[in-house]
């Protein structure tokens, strides 16, 4: 018997982190990754992952060039947007996102 989508929901672990953050932590860490070391990571499909890329190069928080056969992310922390806490820089935010992923593996 075949078990349905609510089952399987409820026995998947939850985030409070988003895909996209953990993309963008992923990439912020491992700027050469390939989109399926990054997809494999984070516990998404590739779709999905390149899907995620272009709406953080859309929103202007990465970009890439292209090195050989592999792209280079660069991140750029300018561009988040933190109305509510400007106390925190962009990179104590980041570090703040890699603790919180690293108490909560990838996958």
């Amino acid at each position: 018997m075949k078990s349905s989508s609510r089952e399987d929901q409820q026995q998947r672990p939850w985030s409070f982190v988003t895909n996209h953050a953990r993309v963008f932590a992923f990439i912020a860490d491992q700027p050469r990754a390939r989109l399926r070391d990054i997809a494999t990571a984070v516990g998404i499909t590739e779709r999905t992952t390149i899907q995620i890329v272009g709406d953080l190069e859309r929103a202007g928080l990465l970009s890439k060039t292209r090195d050989g056969r592999r792209n280079h992310y660069a991140i750029d922390t300018t561009r988040l947007n933190l109305p509510r806490v400007k106390a925190v820089t962009a990179s104590q935010l980041l570090l703040i996102l890699f603790e919180a992923l690293e108490r909560q593996p990838f996958s």
